[in-house]
């Protein structure tokens, strides 16, 4: 029955299921079947649902259907927490908008400041930003919140989990009291929980996670190796079973740099993305990757959470992240909707705590895959032969310019 429902059978404006047929939305998915309804009532709700489930859609009609299009100030704002997922929804809201007299203003950083401040002069509805740069507007005077009337926090735990808190409590304290906020998260830890019962309106929750949603349809294994090592079972591994499209994830922007480098060197067209990239360079590579012009990416957890990517058949977690929930965001850009993916990571020896705190995250085992001349457990050294003189690498030809085009 659910499955039958339509987005027409949604109290939607006519002119929005117009751009819903358009873009070709027709069944709502679960976050948008329980959380459009209760948006439109006015209610504060907490969403909880893993990226690539439609919650940019589920929180962006019902705002959407009460923006008055004859005025010229803000009235919505949209929290994320990396410029990648602003520009996602921005995009979406876009679309969501074509042929409509709404107004938008993506506001972050890297992106030239006059055209930020030409959108909010020409008296945007809509305002979508990271906080960091939100916060410089407010302080400018270019940007007033005093007639917001609907407040969205997208991708919350991640915005607590890189310091933004304070932050996102000054702009909420700058918001009139008397709207409607909106909180959606893929976790709701203490922190979170803590910010619901601050600055919202005895919310409702809607939880459309599944048990192991983020994991269901993914390989994992792990490989126990030395860190020295590991750039060679990179190598190994992307010439035994190219992947149609990967991300590989370091701990580190200057580790992201050099592994970037090396693999570049070694033929393989990859790109780098991390947070010190210029917004320009980091938007020409998200735009390259979503339409499958690239096939390799070395990325931080600035991509870990809000980006969907239909392509990504491999994950490779060539750093153990520290946290174990980094993890599981990490492995969930595989496996979208249902699809088989592949999740690899790389343990050394003084790593297994961290792997262990992965698998009781999980309520599962992650299976040990042993590599000949590279895995190094005792597994490992019992079944394996004697590891070879050369450790295998795949041949990608050579680059044709001294450093990547991306």
């Amino acid at each position: 029955m659910e499955q039958d429902l339509h987005f027409s059978d949604l109290p939607l404006l006519p002119e929005l299921l117009e751009v819903l047929d358009r873009v070709q939305y027709v069944h709502p998915t679960p976050i948008q079947r329980e959380l459009i309804p209760l948006a439109l009532a006015g209610r504060d709700v907490i969403g909880i649902a893993q990226t690539g489930t439609g919650k940019t859609a589920a929180f962006l009609l019902p705002i959407l259907q009460h923006l008055d299009q004859r005025a010229a100030y803000p009235q919505a704002l949209v929290l994320g927490p990396t410029r990648e997922l602003v520009l996602q929804i921005a995009q979406e809201a876009q679309r969501l908008t074509e042929g409509l007299a709404i107004r938008k203003v993506a506001i972050l950083g890297g992106e030239r400041y006059q055209g930020q401040l030409s959108g909010l002069r020409q008296g945007a509805h809509l305002v979508i930003g990271t906080p960091g740069r939100l916060i410089d507007h407010i302080q400018r005077g270019t940007l007033r919140l005093d007639r917001i009337r609907f407040v969205v926090l997208d991708e919350a735990d991640r915005m607590l989990d890189i310091g933004f808190r304070p932050d996102i409590e000054r702009i909420l304290r700058r918001c009139p009291a008397e709207r409607q906020t909106l909180l959606l998260s893929a976790t709701v830890p203490a922190p979170v929980m803590r910010l619901c019962q601050r600055y919202m309106r005895e919310p409702l929750t809607v939880d459309v996670t599944p048990p192991q949603a983020a994991v269901a349809s993914i390989r994992q294994t792990y490989v126990s190796v030395r860190e020295e090592d590991k750039f060679d079972l990179l190598m190994h591994l992307l010439g035994r079973v190219p992947p149609r499209q990967c991300i590989i994830f370091t701990a580190t922007k200057r580790g992201a740099e050099d592994l970037f480098r090396d693999l570049y060197y070694s033929g393989v067209p990859a790109a780098v993305l991390h947070g010190d990239l210029p917004q320009s360079k980091r938007t020409k590579i998200m735009a390259a990757f979503r339409a499958g012009k690239l096939g390799y990416l070395v990325a931080t957890d600035v991509v870990s959470r809000g980006i969907d990517v239909m392509g990504i058949s491999h994950i490779y977690n060539f750093d153990l992240p520290e946290d174990p929930e980094s993890y599981v965001h990490r492995i969930g850009r595989t496996g979208r909707m249902g699809r088989d993916g592949v999740a690899i990571a790389f343990v050394t020896p003084e790593q297994g705590k961290q792997l262990t705190a992965i698998e009781l995250l999980q309520a599962r085992l992650i299976d040990e895959e042993v590599i000949p001349g590279f895995s190094i457990s005792r597994q490992a050294k019992a079944d394996a032969p004697p590891p070879p003189s050369t450790p295998p690498k795949p041949r990608f030809g050579r680059p044709q310019r001294r450093y990547s085009k991306w």
